[in-house]
């Protein structure tokens, strides 16, 4: 899928990140994809993402002013996989809800990665956040409460920030299921500079950890967030890679 650079910034991104069983988290993984690990665990999550003055770059004649803003949700899976040369590191990207009509109608066709309507209900302050998210086909069901914080969870599979950031900065390149059966929408986000911090999460519930049929118990346990602002940014058009088998797209997202 070819299309322009795309440019803006990034006003708000939340990265909500379970450890899971790899074994699981593999079965959900389409081929050559596979669990990429952190202390013996795959990580996975959810993206919630605010974007401001998102236009093409065209060599700067669209103003920002005249970009679009939207929220976005993402459930991602870290991975890796082999390519002649070495071996790659990304995301992949089971699902991904927007609130924007827009994103969702060219979601698939003119940008990588099909995108479904959703409603967010978002109430933040500078210290404080909470997203809710409900889709409109009643599929994905997301809640985060939380504020900003000192350091990681002691818990957490990171045993520091740095660390953390590092895993997720390799995580770039994302894929998610195309509109043809069988082929991967490729899309890599490059920033003009990457800095996290903290979060101290007092709830954590999406559909599509809490799914028993998909994460049985004890398998996807809520490990930490990571809270990015006011990042300047681009998204590029990766190739597309071909599958050997999608997981169930139908379910990608179910109820809690």
């Amino acid at each position: 899928m070819r299309i322009p650079v795309i440019e803006g910034v990034i006003d708000r991104r939340v990265l909500a990140n379970w450890r899971c069983d790899p074994a699981v988290v593999a079965r959900l993984l389409p081929p050559p994809l596979r669990p990429k690990l952190a202390g013996g665990h795959a990580i996975a999550g959810v993206c919630l993402i605010r974007l401001k003055a998102i236009r093409p770059r065209l060599g700067g004649l669209v103003p920002g002013a005249l970009g679009i803003s939207s929220e976005n949700a993402a459930h991602r899976i870290a991975v890796e996989w082999d390519e002649a040369g070495g071996t790659r590191e990304g995301v992949y990207v089971p699902r991904r809800d927007t609130s924007s009509r827009l994103n969702a109608l060219v979601g698939g066709r003119l940008f990588p990665g099909v995108h479904h309507r959703a409603r967010f209900d978002v109430r933040e302050d500078a210290d404080r956040l909470r997203i809710a998210v409900e889709s409109e086909d009643g599929a994905t069901r997301l809640l985060l409460d939380a504020r900003r914080a000192e350091a990681l969870p002691p818990a957490s599979v990171f045993p520091d920030l740095a660390r953390a950031s590092a895993f997720f900065e390799a995580g770039a390149c994302g894929y998610s299921p195309g509109r043809a059966v069988g082929e991967l929408d490729g899309l890599e986000l490059r920033t003009r500079r990457w800095e996290v911090e903290p979060l101290a999460v007092d709830a954590a519930r999406s559909s599509f950890f809490d799914d028993p049929t998909r994460f049985p118990p004890g398998s996807a346990v809520f490990d930490c967030a990571l809270l990015m602002r006011g990042i300047e940014h681009e998204w590029r058009a990766l190739p597309g890679l071909r599958a050997a088998a999608h997981p169930r797209r139908s379910r990608s997202a179910t109820r809690a």
